[in-house]
C-alpha cells in the first residue's frame, strides 16, 4: 500500500506526508478508524465489510509507521476485498484445471454412453424406430 493510500485511509489529505511530529496525529486518526470499523462494534450483517475495512487500516497504519513510502513488492498484502495474497501472484488456472477435466471427462462419457445407447436401439429394433435411419 502506498503511504497516500494509507494517508487517505486514515482521513489525511491523500498526498501529505507526515513528518515525525505527525506521528501522535498519525497514531489518534488510527485509533479513531479502529474504533469506528472494528468488527466486533457493527452489526451482524455488516461484518463483512467492516472485517474488510479494518484491515485496510491496520495495513495502511503499519505501513505509515514504519515509515515506508512505497513498501515491499515482496510482502504479503491485503488487498481492497480483504484476502491476503502471497507475492501478487495468482494461480488461478492451476486452480481451474481439475475442474475443466471433470467437465471434459463427463461430457465424453456423457457423449459415449448416448452413442452406444443409439447403437444398441438401431440394433435391437431398427424398423419399430421411425427417427432411426
Amino acid at each position: 500500500m502506498r503511504s497516500s493510500e494509507a494517508m487517505e485511509l486514515l482521513g489525511f489529505a491523500p498526498y501529505s506526508r507526515p513528518s515525525p511530529s505527525e506521528v501522535s496525529s498519525v497514531k489518534a486518526a488510527y485509533r479513531r478508524m479502529v474504533m469506528e470499523s472494528h468488527p466486533d462494534r457493527v452489526p451482524m450483517d455488516q461484518k463483512p465489510q467492516a472485517e474488510s475495512k479494518f484491515k485496510q487500516v491496520v495495513e495502511a497504519y503499519s505501513c505509515l509507521k514504519d515509515g515506508r513510502r512505497f513498501g515491499n513488492r515482496m510482502e504479503v498484502h491485503v488487498m481492497r476485498s480483504g484476502v491476503p495474497t502471497g507475492y501478487r501472484r495468482s494461480n488461478k488456472i492451476l486452480v481451474k484445471a481439475p475442474f475443466l477435466l471433470i467437465i471434459c471427462a463427463a461430457v465424453s462419457f456423457g457423449s459415449y454412453s448416448a452413442s452406444r445407447a443409439y447403437q444398441r436401439q438401431k440394433d435391437v429394433c431398427s424398423s419399430q424406430n421411425p427417427f432411426l435411419p
